[in-house]
């Protein structure tokens, strides 16, 4: 059997010097027998209506264009219902339903599975309101039934319901009841049932809400032996450099992975710079840029989405996801034009995390935010060769510090593999995959890689990669 491969290389600036070569063999030991693929958190810009700021059709398009160059596999889509169904009254399918269906329409033509849910209930007082449960549920079947929808397969009921910012407020026993109910009412539409389940506990990990009677872990052991409702697992992670790239982040995930017999993904995922006292200096950094920003007052963003290092971190967090055994993994978020901090429409305090935001020029007076940030060329990258149905494989060899990898046969039976290094010094790789091969792809990033305009001038792409050689 003959098979081309992929070989992805991200590495930190550029290389000063050359050592032995590293052997690195990909074995036929299956990790993951069918992952789900790699993708985007994806709102339906829910506060553009009342900044005054509708997407017009170009800025769609150039949404398009630029996932559609990504293609990843899922998209996590979560509403605030008092932008859509919920008047502040009463309840209203279809109520400023433009965004999610031109969003739904993109999912549905390019075959992406869709997490789909509600951030909190209309106001937190109907949290556990029977009007709620049947207003919701009636709203996801209108979506997936009367508009076609089918992509949606999995539902969220709250976000984060481990968390004090949460209705829930950790309230385990409260969200288990609920879900409970949810899927009672589910089941009462035919276009639902069998089609749409509940994605949970859509807990942070390692985090602790000292109101609830779990830490993160205990959230997800709890769903598994209490909350059979559940169809697909679902986590949320903001690490901090050191955890992640010590391997410690990797062996929390396969710890939890090993409480499930069922696909398990990250539903958010991001890193957070300030939490852990090792990432000081990049947290000193991170509130210089903060202060006095026109766009954000640093409680939930980050200001390193600028960054090539950024481009190498998200990939090397998505490395370790892929070799724990979890299925997919969304990262947070597409567009700093999806939300504000606590969707209260202040535009001085929006949530900085995405790829561009494609209102910089329309909302906030500054068309370069509009243009695309590096990360979102390596999670490209990430997506495109890594899709779904591929089978995540074991990797063997002693690795370098500073470098990782992970490698994948995918649905056509080619193979892709790719190496992060985040350090200084360059390292030869021989390596060798369990079958042999035509030909390959090399496709490479690194930090300070000039840019370009393509031909349409929506977008740049790197100068001087993807170029494909064949041995």
């Amino acid at each position: 059997m003959k098979a081309r491969y992929i070989f992805l290389v991200m590495v930190a600036g550029l290389l000063v010097s050359c050592t032995k070569s590293v052997k690195v063999t990909v074995t036929q030991e299956v990790i993951n027998p069918c992952y789900l693929g790699n993708g985007i958190e994806w709102d339906p810009y829910d506060e553009a209506i009342p900044w005054g700021a509708a997407l017009s059709d170009e800025d769609w398009n150039t949404l398009y264009e630029r996932l559609d160059y990504m293609q990843p596999q899922y998209v996590r889509c979560m509403i605030n219902s008092p932008f859509t169904y919920y008047t502040g009254k009463d309840f209203e399918d279809g109520r400023n339903s433009e965004n999610i269906k031109k969003l739904l329409e993109y999912c549905q033509s390019r075959g992406v599975m869709v997490v789909y849910g509600e951030y909190n209930p209309p106001a937190w007082e109907m949290k556990g309101s029977k009007e709620w449960v049947e207003a919701s549920v009636r709203h996801l079947n209108w979506l997936v039934a009367e508009n076609g929808f089918t992509c949606i397969k999995h539902f969220v009921i709250f976000n984060e319901p481990d968390g004090n910012w949460a209705s829930t407020n950790g309230d385990f026993a409260f969200w288990k009841e609920m879900v409970g109910r949810f899927q009672a009412e589910m089941d009462k539409y035919p276009a639902l049932k069998g089609q749409v389940d509940i994605a949970g506990p859509d807990a942070v990990i390692d985090y602790a809400n000292p109101a609830s009677e779990y830490d993160a872990e205990g959230w997800l052991k709890a769903t598994v032996e209490n909350v059979p409702e559940v169809g697909i697992y679902d986590m949320h992670a903001y690490p901090g450099q050191r955890y992640v790239r010590s391997g410690e982040f990797e062996e929390t995930l396969k710890k939890l992975k090993a409480m499930v017999d069922k696909p398990v993904i990250l539903g958010e995922v991001g890193f957070k710079y300030f939490s852990d006292p090792a990432d000081s200096t990049l947290a000193q950094e991170y509130w210089k840029r903060v202060e006095g920003h026109p766009f954000t007052k640093g409680s939930d963003c980050n200001m390193m989405v600028y960054d090539d290092f950024y481009a190498l971190d998200m990939p090397l967090l998505l490395m370790s996801v892929m070799n724990s055994g979890f299925s997919a993994a969304a990262a947070w978020m597409l567009d700093d034009a999806m939300h504000s901090n606590g969707d209260s429409g202040r535009i001085e305090d929006i949530k900085l995390w995405g790829m561009w935001n494609i209102l910089g020029a329309e909302v906030f007076g500054d068309p370069s935010q509009e243009e695309v940030r590096p990360w979102y060329y390596t999670w490209s990258l990430m997506c495109r060769h890594f899709p779904a149905g591929s089978k995540i494989l074991e990797l063997e060899g002693d690795l370098p510090e500073n470098v990782a990898s992970t490698a994948a046969q995918l649905p056509d039976g080619s193979y892709s593999v790719a190496f992060v290094n985040y350090g200084s010094e360059s390292h030869p790789i021989d390596l060798k995959l369990p079958v042999s091969f035509e030909g390959y792809s090399l496709q490479t990033y690194h930090s300070g890689l000039e840019k370009k305009p393509v031909s349409n001038g929506r977008f740049v792409l790197p100068a001087q990669t993807f170029a494909i050689v064949s041995k």
